[in-house]
């Protein structure tokens, strides 16, 4: 497709308005109660496959919607105009598990797992370690092959999804005195004998997200239906999932921003101050901060859709999608802190969904590698820069 990097196809056009109206009207509603009782409603999940933004690119043969990349993106955004939390459980299942197992699987594998995630199973993916964040690879869990099979045993932690899983896509070391070359990639379901659910994390914000510890104690796999892959892989797969995921990222905290931008706009016409809307009566400094904050939203929707477009044409994305996703995270940060100073008192009390916004783009400079790590990432492929 050629032309605006924001000029949608029909069919991404149809998409985008057909998760609209489901975000309004099944999420919108329970958004303030699952945020309070931090718990993702069951409808709400169901409704998500039901409306097959579980299984976006799966193909049709698996039951998959059979759709794009920057699809996806664009239907976490969507969702996170009205819930980042419920965002952020599409992005991990499509960005994530899906392309993984679409990418490595096995013909079996696709077609045992597939046409679950497609339909009814969530997944989680179990990369983080209580002392390997940023530091990924630093990971202590290992999977040691015994008589004919691995035994897993550790730890993760902050894993998404993680109460509703039920399938994980696992990194262990396979070969610890081989560093981050032994890394290997195992499917484990949840039912496995071994395999526990830790307390989920009470967090400040995407309350309605699971964020739960997922523990190993010498749990039994069996290569040929478990390891994903190639043995000693896992970190490369995890590398291009990762480069891939921050774009969904991006999309979530744009959509964040948006939604809050959306929900604060209309009040500065309808307060009034002085005997006049806070938009005329302040009109130097009201309208240029809300302009500001437009234009770098926008400039934030460039950059996702051009990784996501990007990414869709087969060409390299790890500059792009760092730069997407550190961007869109700090405009989410930006837009969020200005909306609650436009909306006075009220933007920090919960009778308006801006306090959410505000706690909820928090992770966003946090999760699938900080804002420090994605600058690092931008500046390591400034090599055309290098003597």
């Amino acid at each position: 497709m050629s032309g605006p990097l924001t000029q949608l196809s029909e069919e991404e056009e149809m998409m985008k308005q057909s998760v609209a109206r489901f975000a309004k009207e099944k999420i919108q509603p329970l958004v303030s109660e699952m945020d309070q009782n931090s718990q993702m409603d069951p409808g709400i999940i169901k409704g998500l496959f039901e409306q097959g933004l579980m299984g976006i690119e799966i193909g049709s043969e698996y039951g998959g919607t059979d759709s794009t990349f920057f699809a996806a993106n664009l239907v976490i955004e969507e969702l996170a105009k009205v819930d980042p939390s419920v965002s952020v459980m599409c992005d991990v299942q499509n960005t994530l598990i899906n392309n993984l197992i679409m990418t490595y699987g096995t013909k079996e594998q696709k077609q045992e797992y597939l046409p679950q995630l497609a339909q009814h199973m969530v997944g989680g993916f179990c990369l983080s370690e209580e002392s390997s964040g940023s530091d990924a690879f630093a990971l202590k869990t290992v999977a040691l092959e015994k008589d004919g099979h691995f035994v897993l045993n550790g730890s993760k932690m902050w894993i998404t999804n993680a109460e509703y899983a039920g399938v994980f896509l696992v990194m262990a070391n396979v070969n610890p005195s081989e560093g981050y070359k032994g890394i290997t990639t195992f499917i484990v379901p949840r039912e496995t004998p071994g395999l526990s659910i830790g307390k989920k994390e009470d967090k400040l914000g995407i309350r309605a997200s699971s964020t739960c510890p997922v523990h190993f104690d010498n749990v039994k796999v069996v290569p040929s239906s478990s390891v994903l892959g190639e043995v000693g892989h896992g970190y490369k797969y995890a590398i291009g999932m990762l480069n891939e995921g921050r774009i969904g990222i991006g999309a979530q905290m744009l959509g964040l921003a948006q939604g809050c931008f959306d929900h604060t706009v209309p009040y500065t016409h309808e307060r009034r101050q002085f005997g006049r809307s806070i938009w005329s009566n302040q009109a130097w400094a009201m309208q240029h901060q809300i302009a500001e904050v437009r234009t770098k939203i926008e400039a934030a929707r460039l950059l996702v859709y051009n990784a996501a477009r990007r990414k869709e044409a087969g060409l390299p994305v790890v500059r792009e999608g760092a730069m997407a996703k550190y961007f869109a995270s700090e405009v989410a940060t930006l837009t969020t802190s200005k909306c609650m100073e436009w909306m006075g008192g009220v933007g920090f009390t919960k009778s308006y969904p801006i306090e959410k916004y505000y706690r909820d783009c928090k992770i966003g400079t946090i999760y699938e590698g900080t804002t420090n790590i994605q600058l690092n990432t931008i500046a390591r492929e400034l090599t055309e820069y290098l003597p």
